[in-house]
């Protein structure tokens, strides 16, 4: 995988662009924000953020591994990008 800092930047970015409301720009996010069980990604969002890691990294995810426990962090998430071009 490419830079793994780059890319976990590159989703944190798509995490605050698509999913936090003007309201919540105070809402910070890093690595290791839990995204799924604080409410910030649901399960719609959820598809829409697999959907994205999909086409930016060039992977397919199958959807048992696309759980709520695999996506509520950035660092949990490269886990999965990981092990599926490694």
């Amino acid at each position: 995988m490419e830079n793994v800092e780059q890319v976990k930047e590159e989703i944190i970015e798509f995490i605050k662009k698509e999913f936090l409301e003007d309201e919540d720009e105070d809402t910070e996010v890093d690595a290791d924000t839990a995204l799924i069980s604080s409410g910030i990604v649901d399960s719609f969002s959820m598809v829409s953020l697999k959907t994205f890691l999909e086409k930016k990294y060039s992977v397919q995810i199958p959807d048992a591994k696309a759980t709520p426990e695999a996506f509520d962090s950035v660092n949990k998430i490269i886990v999965v990008l990981e092990e599926l071009t490694t």
